[in-house]
């Protein structure tokens, strides 16, 4: 434990604008030197030479980002907006950078073309090497929005892929392996009441797109309706004893009027991601959260399918927000994914009558080892079929007392 007057040295403060301070003050000295040695109107051509090729770069690798920004990623990541509105900002071809290059190069064309004896290897070696600094210290070289979201996601640096692992390691891993506990516990608690006769014994887990998440499911869709909570499960955590997580029942009605239960929730971390976008601090507007909602979706399944505790113990459910001509869109989509899970779950063994092939057909009982079988080899439903051990001594014939 360190004292509480040493925590000024172990936290790091903010970077401040030094390094802009130094590049600028490096870059005028430059300037001013090749003023002295060369003409006003050589060191002009000079600088403007050095900043149109600094600039040129980054915008030729904007339109190679910008390319496959439009071919793969227009609607999934920009929702189809506008060419000029947010896809060229984010490629790096809006801004400081074509600034500069349309500036050097109208000073170029002003100034004219430096003669080769005005611009000298030194002087172009000096000015390449600071107004290099200078521009990358004042943001117009700065990685694109689409390389930063590259670099964040290659190396998992994204607010959603900590929400996604939180959510996981704090609330999903511990959770998930009692549910199935749980829900028996219900049911059987429940047994008098026409409770869980459709539904899924999984948990639903809700991501909207818009991360707007209401606390009570029936306020959002009436032909939803709260039916009562799991036990509780109770788990030391942190310090805490007893730490209590529950989960609710819900019980969804379709169009012919019959209910399906469910155990129903949104995913708590997209309050974080709402109450952020919110805030000025946390510099989270909304296109920024409707992607990190995006990548905590595609997190959080890519982390449950490799967790062998959680497995076949949920359903993620991603909402889409353009849905508000319909009232009842959250009943409907939950009773598509239970249908879905219906369709999915079939009988491992079937019963005896199922595997008849044909009517004629009866199975028959083995003799040996009382299994029933089909004997109608062209039966569609295959069936093992098994023998007892039998030992391995091979009976022995006597035959000594006929000689007697």
């Amino acid at each position: 434990m360190h004292p509480l007057g040493e925590e000024d040295a172990l936290i790091p403060r903010p970077r401040g604008a030094l390094p802009v301070v130094c590049a600028v003050v490096l870059a005028v000295l430059i300037t001013v030197g090749g003023i002295v040695f060369l003409s006003p109107e050589g060191m002009c051509g000079c600088i403007a030479m050095v900043t149109l090729i600094l600039t040129l770069g980054p915008l030729l690798h904007g339109l190679c980002l910008l390319t496959e920004e439009l071919l793969h990623h227009s609607n999934t990541r920009y929702r189809g907006r506008g060419l000029l509105s947010q896809v060229l900002q984010a490629c790096g071809l809006g801004g400081k950078t074509l600034f500069a290059a349309v500036l050097s190069g109208l000073l170029l064309y002003l100034v004219g073309h430096p003669q080769p004896h005005e611009c000298h290897c030194w002087v172009l070696c000096l000015l390449v090497s600071v107004l290099y600094t200078l521009f990358k210290s004042l943001g117009i070289l700065s990685p694109s929005e689409v390389e930063v979201s590259d670099i964040c996601e290659g190396r998992k640096m994204n607010v959603a892929h900590g929400l996604a692992w939180s959510f996981y390691l704090g609330y999903l891993h511990l959770v998930l392996p009692h549910l199935e506990n749980s829900i028996a516990a219900f049911r059987a608690s429940h047994q008098s009441s026409s409770v869980w006769r459709r539904g899924s014994r999984k948990l639903l887990i809700l991501i909207p797109l818009n991360s707007i998440v209401t606390h009570k499911l029936e306020d959002e869709d009436s032909n939803i309706s709260f039916y009562d909570n799991l036990p509780n499960t109770e788990i030391d955590r942190a310090g805490v004893r007893g730490r209590v997580y529950k989960h609710s029942v819900y019980r969804v009605t379709d169009e012919n009027g019959e209910a399906h239960d469910c155990v129903c929730e949104y995913a708590t971390p997209l309050l974080t991601m709402y109450r952020m976008s919110h805030e000025s601090s946390a510099a989270f507007g909304e296109s920024e959260r409707r992607q990190q909602v995006l990548l905590f979706y595609r997190t959080l399944q890519e982390i449950l399918e490799q967790s062998l505790e959680c497995r076949n113990h949920y359903k993620l459910i991603l909402l889409n927000d353009n849905h508000e001509d319909d009232p009842h869109f959250l009943s409907k989509t939950i009773l598509r994914h239970l249908q879905q899970q219906e369709n999915e779950e079939f009988c491992v063994t079937p019963p005896p009558h199922q595997e008849m092939a044909h009517p004629l057909v009866r199975p028959m009982l083995n003799a040996e080892n009382g299994i029933y079988h089909n004997s109608d080899p062209m039966s569609r439903e295959p069936t093992i079929q098994m023998s007892l051990p039998q030992s391995l001594k091979v009976p022995v014939e006597n035959t000594d007392h006929y000689g007697k």
